[in-house]
């Protein structure tokens, strides 16, 4: 791995090896101690029961159907995925319709094994990013990791590979979530590169992120930040009157394109062109942000490899904490952030490590 460069952290930024002779180039390891996430209210007693309910269900599958001749029973990585978050963001996102949760919850299991999600390298989605044309970096003000899409930076065609990318990349994410935190916050910048001057993606390739996230990771879009940066052409630019901002008429052009796609929940979550400082402090936004303070710069070389130990790390810590707890189904995922002293399944970690080794 390629030695880690970083400048003095800003106040709150836990880097991963901290050097003071340069920019920096890594992934930040933590939030800051300032973040203020967001709670999801208690669960009411219907919502307790059909929580119950979707629990019990799962524990009874006896496989995973497949359309590529991978079906078969739950995997370890499938059972520790099926956590008491994820059954609840399931029902949150189908309003508590119980057998609807579970037949979409179905659904992305199927899809996460014919698609290939867990088989999805490194080495196979680096060509994509060395550009850095996808940043994770830094953490919003509720504490959600951000997680920049720079489209600009485009430096592949259209190929299945760049729609694998924005999946591994939010997969990364995730394992960067902190404990009382279930979202990641969307920093979307769509200034044109060097090279490029539509940055917008095709509509199709569109269609199918927005289906597999709206499909596949509900409830884990906190806020999607859309700016623009700057366009020389003003031909290429529309006045968004109500708020008296010009945008790059191809990305307006885009959204307006896939809206009728988009979920009305997905929708409010968006932001146009607003003072990204009202949801992500300077000391944590890019610098090539307006507004930002953190001295980051994209060096592949030193980035993938250091996002790549920092996410198997923290699925590691999770993997040997859910064993310790006793491979639960609807385990907790503060417990497995290393929140809760113990799992669903009570006892501290090294209690239930004694246990299963008896």
């Amino acid at each position: 791995m390629a030695s880690v460069s970083t400048s003095t952290p800003p106040s709150g930024v836990t880097m991963l090896d901290e050097k003071k002779d340069g920019p920096l180039t890594v992934p930040l390891a933590t939030p800051p101690e300032t973040s203020t996430p967001v709670a999801n209210p208690p669960l009411t007693a219907e919502q307790q029961s059909k929580y119950d309910w979707l629990l019990e269900t799962v524990k009874g599958w006896a496989e995973v159907p497949s359309a590529n001749g991978k079906n078969g029973p739950l995997t370890d990585n499938e059972k520790m995925w099926l956590t008491k978050e994820c059954l609840l963001r399931y029902l949150r996102a189908t309003k508590w319709h119980e057998k609807e949760a579970e037949k979409r919850l179905l659904e992305t299991l199927t899809w996460r094994r014919d698609y290939g999600v867990d088989d999805l390298t490194a080495d196979y989605i680096g060509p994509e990013n060395e550009t850095g044309k996808q940043v994770i970096v830094g953490f919003d003000k509720q504490g959600r990791p951000c997680h920049y899409l720079n489209p600009g930076r485009q430096n592949t065609e259209v190929t299945p590979r760049q729609v694998q990318h924005m999946v591994f990349m939010l997969e990364r994410g995730i394992d960067l979530i902190p404990a009382k935190q279930e979202k990641i916050c969307l920093l979307i910048d769509f200034k044109t590169g060097a090279k490029r001057t539509n940055t917008a993606p095709g509509i199709g390739q569109g269609r199918e992120v927005l289906h597999i996230l709206q499909a596949h990771y509900p409830e884990r879009l906190g806020r999607a930040l859309i700016v623009n940066g700057e366009t020389s052409n003003e031909h290429e630019r529309v006045t968004q009157t109500n708020k008296g901002i010009t945008v790059p008429w191809v990305v307006w052009g885009f959204f307006k394109l896939i809206s009728p796609f988009i979920d009305p929940l997905t929708t409010e979550k968006l932001k146009f062109n607003e003072d990204l400082t009202q949801y992500v402090t300077p000391e944590q936004l890019a610098k090539d942000i307006k507004g930002g303070q953190l001295p980051f710069e994209y060096d592949h070389s030193v980035y993938w490899p250091a996002l790549m130990k920092l996410s198997d790390q923290r699925r590691a810590e999770r993997r040997q904490r859910w064993e310790a707890g006793g491979k639960m189904i609807g385990e907790s995922e503060d417990y497995l952030k290393d929140l809760a002293p113990h799992g669903v399944a009570g006892g501290n970690a090294e209690e239930q490590k004694t246990t299963a080794g008896n």
